[in-house]
């Protein structure tokens, strides 16, 4: 077995694929037709830019875990007139694969919507609130889409906002507010979704709903119907979650060397880096007067 395979195995059991939405491309999006030689990294990113393949081919990476996916819809052609396909096809070139794990991170127990829940009120498993998927849980008990936290006791909406902006560690964020009260909103329901939730959140019962971006009709639609809204930016929901991802991937990889159930699989695991890109950052920068 390749150690692409190998390490595509690994990352099934970080986020099943069958966890994720059923309009999502995820998996293993490119195969490179050789390995590179002695390259033993795994680069983290949310999109693979030419800025982060730049990095990938200055280091030993072997493989892009790239959560969103470059390829979505079908490709009548791969071309170096576009960027994203030209990155593609530099990877190809280099030895490098590259994997996306997208929606079923999100959905997974302890994936990416389960640390966002974490952003707005305390620690994983604190107990001054509690955490629901939005609908029904998925029936082998991994995950569920969505997420709405429930607080124990009422916080204001000034607090809340505070927490978020802090803990995603971002010098602004964008505010919808339903009621006069403005800030001093006393609040206990949080609807959650990261990336852009516009869609997965509307007509859920909860005081707030947090993502990263809605569209205009969508944030005044939730407003009407009296839902405060809090924007962080697409990728600001997202990024902060790679570190922890790697830690998840470390773990399932020493499992494997520890305890093989394939030898020359978990040989091919050893020595892995997993490593979160440097060259990875959100495309908006806000202007201040």
């Amino acid at each position: 077995m390749s150690l692409v395979k190998s390490f595509s195995r690994i990352m099934g059991r970080v986020a099943p694929l069958h966890l994720a939405e059923k309009w999502d491309n995820v998996g293993l999006i490119l195969e490179a037709p050789h390995v590179r030689a002695d390259a033993k990294r795994i680069l983290l990113t949310i999109d693979l830019t030419p800025a982060v393949v730049d990095e990938a081919l200055s280091t030993p990476t072997s493989l892009i875990v790239s959560y969103h996916p470059p390829i979505f819809k079908p490709l009548a052609s791969l071309t170096l007139a576009s960027p994203l396909q030209a990155s593609l096809l530099r990877c190809a070139a280099a030895g490098i694969s590259v994997y996306t794990p997208h929606t079923a991170l999100d959905s997974v127990t302890d994936g990416l919507n389960d640390w966002l829940c974490t952003k707005v009120a305390g620690p994983l498993r604190d107990i001054n609130w509690s955490a629901r998927f939005i609908g029904q849980a998925f029936p082998d008990g991994l995950g569920g889409v969505g997420r709405v936290v429930t607080l124990k006791q009422p916080m204001e909406l000034k607090m809340l906002q505070f927490n978020i902006r802090t803990e995603l560690e971002l010098k602004h964020i964008q505010v919808a507010y339903a009621k006069p009260e403005q800030e001093k909103t006393l609040v206990s329901t949080i609807a959650i979704c990261a990336g852009s939730g516009g869609s997965m959140l509307l007509g859920v019962d909860a005081d707030v709903y947090f993502t990263g971006e809605m569209s205009h009709h969508e944030v005044l639609a939730a407003v009407q119907s009296g839902h405060n809204v809090i924007l962080c930016g697409h990728t600001n929901t997202e990024r902060g979650f790679l570190p922890w991802l790697a830690k998840d991937i470390e773990e399932f990889i020493q499992e494997d060397i520890e305890q093989p159930t394939d030898p020359a699989e978990a040989e091919l695991l050893k020595g892995l880096e997993i490593v979160v890109s440097e060259r990875d950052m959100h495309p908006l920068v806000t202007i201040d007067a």
